[in-house]
């Protein structure tokens, strides 16, 4: 079974966005299962269910590795002298949820 926990030690960042888009690019393309499909349709075939879940899971990894990332964005925001009313308008939000959001997890990191 394909969990996100199994595909991050598969995949980069980089490549599970490369890998999820190419899936998602085939879901998209493919003609649904329950239509005729013209010559020219038949060429994209619809997602198996093991590529449907693998599709899935890897939305779910991209999640997680862009939150992280996301986290450390923050982290060297803080450390270059970037405000919380800076930080908040790059991630288009105000500043209290900025810091709402981040700044338990940046005084964890500095306990460690």
């Amino acid at each position: 079974m394909t969990t996100p926990d199994e595909l991050e030690r598969r995949f980069t960042l980089l490549t599970a966005v490369a890998r999820y888009d190419e899936l998602r690019m085939r879901d998209t393309l493919a003609p649904p299962a329950d239509e005729e499909t013209s010559d020219s349709e038949a060429d994209v075939p619809p997602l198996n269910r093991s590529e449907a879940l693998e599709l899935l899971a890897l939305g779910e990894l991209i999640m997680r590795k862009a939150g992280y990332g996301r986290q450390l964005g923050v982290r060297t925001a803080r450390a270059a002298g970037a405000s919380w009313t800076q930080i908040g308008a790059a991630l288009a939000t105000s500043k209290q949820s900025a810091w709402e959001t981040h700044n338990r997890w940046l005084q964890e990191q500095d306990d460690e």
